[in-house]
């Protein structure tokens, strides 16, 4: 993943795919030893167990924990609603479609095929809370990550280039860029945001304006390799944003590895709760999906849908059904087995309770009593 002897040396099978793109051959320079790029990577018995760290840190590891992203901007909905309360101005007009009885709206995006565009207007406008209900403790600040240190263009860095915060559209324009010229998937959108949202609680730092690009191309960087099967490989990143070096890049995806502590897992339930988080930062800030009517294809197509999950449900119903049966007659005949052998064990103790007793009996030369006993 990323270094200069395999997936640096041209341009990826994905990109060849399409005709219209011109990425140069890349020449590779001589390899730097470990010890010229500092990367000293740390025993696995040594790190830290991520299992033992608060849940409430962690929402890219589990699902029951509340994204960072939605609770910074939870702030800024209460204010606009108190401005609009206080003021008395009315939201404006009503922009969602509801459905009534003769039209059902429904939009195309679901959690297995979310909508490209959207999704990506989402995770903009997530990176843009993080970014402006940011931490003002004075975090560390990493130097890989500091655009003046690595400026990603050759054009001079502003002197207050860390002080203005990026409007959401700037944003979206620099993660639209790179997705478009990688032809990435709306799934690794949502995959980037997970994997920014572990660095900044493993690594203890925050996104700011001085390192927000960095950042985010690093995650779609490391995203994109975990998610799709033909990934975009670090050259082509280099023909997208002509002015950084293919050793830079590799630079940044070793070290935003090693801040992941090497953890690049997505569970399918932690992607799921990402995804609705991000609908509902849709939906707090007006950003709707996109609805349309139900057409009378769309129609058919999920009734034949809904009819194959129901058969599939039937048959799984059948099949829980035999199975409880049989699970029912096996207990009934151990219990049956059971009951026997116990009528059988208590049968030999009275047998030889009787010839115990008859033993005593004949000792003492009463022979009226053994018949009895007998009998």
């Amino acid at each position: 993943m990323g270094n200069t002897t395999s997936c640096c040396v041209s341009s990826s099978p994905k990109l060849r795919r399409n005709a219209h793109s011109r990425l140069e051959s890349y020449r590779p320079e001589a390899d730097l030893s470990r010890e010229d790029t500092g990367c000293n990577l740390q025993h696995i018995s040594d790190r830290e167990n991520i299992d033992d760290l608060n849940m409430e840190f962690n929402p890219s590891d589990h699902p029951r924990a509340s994204t960072i992203f939605l609770s910074k901007s939870q702030t800024d909905v209460r204010e606009k609603r108190k401005s609009l309360y206080i003021n008395h101005h009315p939201p404006g007009q009503l922009r969602r479609k509801y459905s009534s009885c003769s039209t059902i709206f429904l939009d195309d995006s679901t959690v297995s095929q979310p909508n490209l565009k959207y999704t990506i207007k989402c995770v903009a406008l997530a990176i843009y809370y993080h970014i402006k209900n940011r931490d003002t403790d004075g975090r560390m600040l990493l130097d890989i990550f500091d655009e003046n240190l690595h400026p990603l263009s050759k054009s001079e860095v502003p002197p207050d280039y860390d002080k203005h915060d990026p409007e959401q559209k700037q944003i979206y324009r620099f993660v639209r860029t790179l997705f478009s010229a990688a032809q990435l998937t709306a799934e690794c959108a949502i995959v980037t945001l997970v994997y920014l949202e572990r660095l900044l609680t493993y690594a203890e730092i925050d996104i700011c304006p001085a390192n927000w690009k960095r950042i985010v191309l690093g995650a779609i960087l490391l995203a994109s390799k975990v998610w799709d099967d033909q990934a975009v490989w670090n050259v082509d990143y280099c023909q997208i944003l002509k002015d950084i070096t293919v050793e830079d890049m590799n630079e940044l995806e070793r070290q935003f590895l090693e801040l992941l502590q090497f953890n690049i897992n997505v569970p399918s339930s932690v992607y799921a709760k990402y995804y609705f988080d991000l609908r509902s930062l849709a939906e707090a800030n007006n950003l709707s999906f996109p609805l349309e009517p139900l057409s009378r294809d769309r129609a058919y197509k999920l009734e034949a849908i809904s009819r194959l999950c129901e058969d599939k449900y039937k048959d799984f119903r059948k099949s829980a059904k035999k199975r409880f049966i049989l699970s029912m007659r096996k207990h009934q005949i151990r219990c049956l087995e059971e009951e026997t052998k116990n009528e059988v064990e208590a049968e030999k103790l009275f047998q030889n309770c009787a010839i115990f007793q008859c033993a005593v009996l004949l000792k003492r030369n009463d022979s009226m009593q053994v018949n009895h006993v007998v009998r």
